[in-house]
């Protein structure tokens, strides 16, 4: 079931009470949704799959149109999470890393929705929640962005879930830079932002000495400040999560923690996956050998890398204590 933005929030508060996160894969290709959707059907677990700007602008979507790019996602992943198959695993679309001269007018579109026609029926394609890069905004400009795609949406009288970050990868965010961010969108646009994202001592990309500045102590003083702050319990996003050991993301789950980014080690597997496929099957790929098709074909590829990337998606469910949630959520009014 691909969540709407109202579903996406309920499913935030869901984990936020029952303490468990789900995982946010940033999936490259149409095959590494597909690989996700199996893992969480096979855990019962909640799916959250991000996409970026350059899946977004990038050969396999948009083809350079980011805006074409988000509808062919949105498009082919809401075909499999409303299919038979995949109808029980609650599904979020969230936009991630969009940021440049564009942004406004990508997540514009995200928030409104994008009308398609499909063989002379028109729909609109819209994300359930959205976020935006802030790495290269000060404060202000932060709030300034963050507030205006909430006025968006009540301008075009649509609900919208929006996670807001800060500086992600600076080490702890400061109290009084939360205080700042979150009160001043909250004092204009109450109940827009459902998922802060602070700095919590982690950083995208791989940490050969790990990160020992992070602690579940600072995700639930977090947690405290947005309740003082909002008076509503909102749940913490964690970029930066490859090179948290295990322990380290069960106590961020335990701690109040509800969305776990996970970019940098999933496409590490697929590329060697990729990479050992070739390798082993170079002969194949000779014209002459009888197998080159179905070597050569990207079916080959995809269902090599498959099994090995399952495993990894449901082990890191099974870490951040998802699994079992999705039928659970099920039970509760309004999911």
């Amino acid at each position: 079931m691909l969540c709407d933005p109202i579903q996406s929030r309920r499913l935030f508060e869901h984990a936020l009470d029952n303490n468990y996160a789900i995982l946010a894969a940033n999936a490259d290709s149409h095959a590494a949704v597909t690989d996700c959707l199996k893992a969480a059907k096979l855990c019962d677990a909640p799916l959250i799959i991000e996409t970026s700007l350059w899946q977004l602008e990038g050969h396999s979507y948009g083809a350079g149109d980011a805006i074409r790019g988000l509808a062919r996602y949105i498009a082919d992943l809401a075909v499999l999470a409303d299919s038979p198959e995949y109808r029980s695993i609650p599904v979020v679309l969230h936009t991630d890393h969009i940021k440049g001269p564009e942004t406004m007018e990508i997540l514009s579109a995200a928030i409104r929705g994008i009308p398609v026609t499909i063989t002379g029926n028109s729909t609109t394609l819209r994300a359930s929640t959205v976020s935006l890069d802030a790495s290269e905004f000060s404060d202000e400009e932060n709030i300034a962005a963050i507030s205006r795609l909430a006025a968006i949406a009540v301008e075009s009288n649509v609900d919208v879930t929006l996670e807001m970050e800060s500086a992600v990868d600076e080490g702890i965010t400061p109290e009084e830079v939360t205080r700042n961010l979150i009160g001043s969108v909250e004092e204009k646009y109450p109940n827009a932002v459902c998922l802060y994202a602070p700095g919590l001592g982690t950083r995208h990309g791989f940490s050969a000495e790990g990160y020992p500045e992070f602690n579940s102590e600072t995700v639930q003083r977090n947690i405290r400040m947005l309740k003082e702050i909002t008076g509503r319990d909102i749940g913490l996003a964690l970029h930066g999560s490859s090179g948290l050991s295990s322990g380290d993301l069960r106590d961020a789950a335990q701690a109040g923690v509800v969305k776990v980014n996970w970019s940098t080690e999933s496409l590490m597997i697929r590329s060697r996956g990729a990479m050992t496929f070739y390798e082993d099957n170079a002969a194949k790929l000779d014209r002459s050998h009888g197998d080159w098709k179905v070597t050569a074909m990207d079916n080959g590829v995809q269902s090599h890398i498959s099994p090995a990337y399952v495993d990894k998606v449901s082990e890191r469910m099974r870490i951040i204590n998802s699994e079992g949630k999705a039928s659970d959520f099920a039970q509760t009014p309004g999911a």
